[in-house]
């Protein structure tokens, strides 16, 4: 059972961010527990389609409450979204929104192994039907590989220490439950942000390792342009600084014109259009919003309209 229930963070900001056409053709990218979804199907016209991914298995079976034929649920991760689309015969769409990061009952069930509040198995896959678990992981990374993960995924000042001690404690059997290595990163870290738990970035950093998360979103991101119709939105709200410098850098690199070698004789007029045009500034949620669900002070949302080709 999930010890705090799942609130959907900017839900009415980001299904407005999509600017829906009641029969057009919608993705949401992450599932989740369905709040955007249902927003967007309620937006929806009766010749309007919403396709949603998962990968979680967890939530793909809560997707099934959703009785709407204009609705289906794709048990895959959102880089698999334009061969999801071709195979459903879907060449153009009018609005995709990825909702990044984990969720709430992702981090609130024990037996994900996803947060160091509870003694677990170390498993940490979003996917419990493939790919290696953290300590699978663990097992077998170098303490090159570790740190690397720690400080890139993690942002971890203390990462090349914590490697060090992990590769030391294999030798005493593997390190197969959060308690584990909880445990092992608090004797490690010596210091840490007031009211931050030592493991915080450790345990981020693998999350996003065995579950390919920065990966999974660079992939998506210019497959959902080439499928947006002309005036299509993306909407995406990011939790972490990783993931949203990625999109934000995406965002501004295809909203401006491409780059031409310098010196060569074209007109502005004749400069090839940027693919997207930005949306409004950046949208945080409300104080409101955060006082009712702490876990959305650090989301992001960026909009971009796929711009009509001349």
């Amino acid at each position: 059972m999930s010890a705090t229930p799942h609130i959907t963070v900017l839900l009415q900001e980001a299904v407005e961010g999509l600017a829906i056409k009641p029969d057009g053709i919608y993705v949401d990218g992450t599932f989740g527990r369905g709040g955007h979804s249902r927003l967007v199907l309620a937006s929806l016209g009766p010749q309007g389609r919403l396709i949603a991914f998962d990968r979680d298995p967890v939530a793909v079976a809560a997707g099934q409450a959703v009785d709407d034929p204009r609705f289906e649920l794709v048990h895959a991760p959102f880089s698999d979204f334009a061969e999801a689309l071709a195979e459903r015969g879907v060449t153009q769409v009018d609005g995709v929104l990825l909702d990044l990061g984990v969720s709430s009952p992702q981090l609130d069930e024990a037996e994900r192994g996803m947060s160091f509040r509870f003694d677990a198995p170390l498993d940490m896959r979003m996917d419990t039907t493939r790919g290696m678990t953290a300590a699978e992981w663990l097992a077998e990374a170098s303490v090159a590989d570790i740190t690397r993960v720690l400080r890139e995924y993690g942002e971890e000042r203390f990462a090349y220490e914590i490697a060090k001690a992990l590769i030391a404690a294999r030798t005493g059997g593997a390190i197969a439950t959060t308690g584990q290595l909880a445990a092992l990163v608090e004797k490690t870290v010596w210091t840490r942000e007031p009211g931050q738990h030592p493991a915080t970035r450790t345990f981020q950093a693998l999350r996003i390792c065995v579950n390919q998360e920065l990966e999974e979103l660079s992939l998506v991101l210019p497959q959902v342009v080439a499928a947006l119709a002309p005036g299509g939105r993306l909407v995406v709200i990011s939790f972490h600084s990783l993931e949203d410098r990625i999109v934000k850098r995406f965002m501004r690199d295809a909203s401006r014109p491409p780059q031409l070698p310098a010196r060569l004789p074209v007109r502005a007029a004749d400069m090839p259009k940027p693919k997207l045009a930005l949306i409004g500034k950046a949208v945080r949620p409300s104080d409101a919003e955060v006082s009712v669900n702490p876990r959305s002070r650090s989301a992001v949302m960026r909009i971009a309209e796929k711009q009509v080709e001349d």
